[in-house]
């Protein structure tokens, strides 16, 4: 991921209300009629469908990894909404950036490539197989697969030598960041391992789930009060941890911990963690009911990336919901009290150059001004959201994402995905402009003041 910071300023002095977004969240229908008017808004920003455009890719200034969560949204858009508007478009973007080696590592995007950022197109992938997402046509990557082969190839990235294990940001060492070890690259092994886990029933997931749980620990990027801080350098062995905490990295182990806890049928150490996590999340990123980006938004700093990460841990709170059900009781009024503020802030009207949707529905980022339209938008904010409103159609009878054995029909291979030596051959000399840092600029240097060999599987 990369980062480009922006404030609210002039687009809020422009933006105007013509209406607002009327949602009864009381009322299913209410909140699918409301999900489909703010998913509506986020398709505008897509382009990928135009002639002459890439399928998967957002416009400038939004990166490719952004593309994969907002379809990863769009994913279960559909599955709690029943709107089958947008599942063309979805498949035509999640087969197309699946590239040459059906692995989420399209040439077009390599050179630059995070771990992260291919991790939040495994994470599409995976929620369109527990969804029973439309399967993509027999010669065409599955979705099982797809997450395999990210998974395999995080296995073979797996780095002991420094720091005694974890998975470094980037992926190819000429990438700046290759030299931080961070949360969210290890968030996405942890939440494939657990949920491909519970799908597939392969303890081998399982496993390495548990040691990247444990490597966090040990590297005290997870702390004994289930604070998930951003990451550190291996110059120092990961021993000066940056303190930041952001919505999406805790969010991303809590969702695993909760698939743990139901893969496991209820251990003990599962739940303990679990229910750490969501203590931990209630107490430091809500504000009377509404979350809030801790490092970022009061400062007015949070750039386009960053806009974003609220609605993944919508996302990941819904989820734990379902998977620990002890948890629901918790999780649950704090998404419904943040949707009925981010409900709230669709209410802009920008230019048409910065929102497309419909007038007086543009959504803003900081749910805690409410009616007040902050004039934030973007692809994230109109994301977040949409994730926040449509989470609320999960109820405790909601049934539970399926696995291979209740239901999913996805097709897997144990033994997708290619080493990275092979594709090391494949990259051209890269240029100077080429080196400047691929994916999010973590908050080891944007906010450091502000912030205070292939896997065999098991049978």
């Amino acid at each position: 991921m990369r980062s480009t910071l922006r404030a609210a300023g002039v687009v809020g002095l422009l933006a105007g209300v013509t209406g607002a977004l009327q949602v009864d969240f009381n009322d299913d229908a209410s909140i699918k009629d409301a999900a489909s008017t703010v998913a509506f808004g986020l398709l505008k920003y897509y382009t990928g469908n135009n002639t002459g455009d890439v399928p998967g890719n957002l416009p400038d200034p939004y990166f490719w990894w952004e593309a994969g969560a907002m379809f990863g949204t769009i994913i279960d858009y559909w599955f709690y909404t029943g709107d089958e508007t947008y599942n063309a478009v979805t498949t035509q973007a999640m087969l197309h950036q699946a590239g040459e080696d059906r692995d989420y590592m399209p040439q077009n995007q390599t050179r630059t490539l995070g771990n992260d950022d291919q991790g939040f197109w495994a994470m599409a992938a995976m929620s369109a197989a527990e969804n029973n997402f439309p399967n993509p046509p027999k010669d065409q990557p599955q979705w099982l697969a797809l997450v395999q082969a990210v998974f395999n190839e995080y296995v073979s990235r797996w780095d002991p030598e420094d720091c005694g294990g974890g998975l470094r940001w980037q992926i190819f060492t000429f990438n700046n960041g290759f030299n931080y070890k961070n949360s969210i690259s290890n968030g996405c092994f942890f939440n494939i391992a657990s949920r491909l886990a519970r799908y597939t029933g392969n303890q081998t997931y399982a496993d390495w789930a548990e040691k990247v749980w444990d490597w966090m620990k040990d590297v005290e990027f997870i702390d004994d009060d289930f604070n998930v801080y951003d990451g550190a350098g291996v110059e120092e062995r990961c021993s000066e941890v940056n303190r930041a905490q952001w919505t999406y990295n805790t969010g991303i182990f809590l969702q695993g911990a909760a698939v743990m806890y139901n893969f496991t049928e209820g251990n003990d150490t599962w739940k303990q963690r679990t229910d750490g996590l969501v203590k931990r999340t209630a107490e430091f990123f809500f504000d009377d009911g509404i979350v809030v980006e801790r490092p970022c938004e009061s400062f007015g700093f949070c750039d386009f990336d960053q806009q974003s990460f609220k609605g993944y841990l919508m996302r990941w709170m819904a989820s734990a919901a379902q998977m620990a059900p002890f948890t629901f009781d918790t999780l649950m009024p704090l998404l419904k009290s943040s949707a009925t503020a981010a409900a709230q802030q669709c209410s802009g009207s920008p230019p048409a150059t910065q929102f497309k949707g419909q007038p007086g529905t543009a959504c803003g980022f900081k749910w805690t001004e409410k009616d007040k339209f902050d004039g934030i938008v973007g692809v994230g904010e109109q994301m977040s959201a949409l994730s926040a409103i449509q989470y609320t159609l999960v109820k405790k009878e909601t049934v539970a994402p399926v696995t291979a054995d209740t239901g999913g029909t996805s097709l897997g291979n144990v033994n997708a995905g290619r080493p990275i030596e092979d594709k090391m051959s494949v990259l051209a000399e890269i240029t100077t402009g080429e080196k400047v840092a691929a994916g999010f600029m973590t908050t080891a240097i944007a906010f450091s003041v502000v912030g205070a060999s292939f896997f065999v599987m098991k049978d």
